[in-house]
């Protein structure tokens, strides 16, 4: 019995370094290729859950550069700009933003906000992002051309902090949509002519446990 005590506190304790100290600092990347004839050859950057602290200046930067790096024609933020719950654990949004606004996309840097925006302050963060030409979405849409074919792009609120509603931010949609949200809790209630949903929060991956 002590034996298997020790493997599960040795297990808890391995856990928590890898989600406290390694995982929230990776900079991970996938490439997906989706069946959307009308927007073949073009590059969507989806980046989420940055979290950025006081110092990760370097860490931001470095995200900057490799989402230019893909030389992307659009690119979507899935929110979590932000560290913690207090302002001291956080980069200023300020000066998160300045950095993101290095982001070279032709069709446009759109956002929605997390759970962390909003203990931070969803307001300020929002005002923020909008001030260095990034457009966030909370319940409602805007259209771009991704090399010249009209896109749709809404976002929902988040769904811990805020009250999502995925039909008024579809409600202005009228062509090829891209839904926008932190959380994916949302996903079984999409309509299925949404082209392609996307969220954050899960820093990559999700796990569904039994009777859970």
């Amino acid at each position: 019995m002590k034996k298997i005590f020790c493997i599960l506190l040795l297990f808890g304790l391995l856990f928590m370094i890898w989600s406290v100290f390694i995982e929230p600092n990776l900079l991970q990347s996938k490439t997906y290729k989706l069946p959307a004839p009308k927007f073949k050859g073009s590059r969507i950057v989806f980046a989420s859950d940055m979290h950025i602290a006081p110092n990760h200046h370097k860490r931001l930067n470095r995200i900057v550069k490799k989402i230019n790096r893909c030389r992307p024609d659009l690119v979507i933020l899935g929110g979590d700009f932000v560290k913690g719950h207090k302002k001291s654990s956080s980069m200023p949004i300020e000066r998160i933003a300045a950095a993101l606004s290095k982001i070279k996309a032709p069709g446009g840097i759109y956002a929605v906000l997390g759970n962390h925006d909003w203990w931070y302050g969803g307001e300020n963060i929002a005002a923020a992002l909008e001030a260095v030409g990034i457009k966030v979405l909370a319940n409602n849409s805007r259209t771009t051309n991704l090399n010249g074919t009209p896109l749709c792009l809404a976002g929902v609120e988040d769904i811990t902090t805020r009250r999502p509603n995925i039909l008024q931010a579809l409600k202005n949609c009228h062509e090829d949509t891209i839904l926008i949200s932190h959380s994916p809790d949302i996903f079984p209630d999409v309509p299925q002519n949404v082209m392609l949903t996307l969220a954050g929060h899960t820093h990559g991956g999700q796990i569904t446990l039994p009777l859970i």
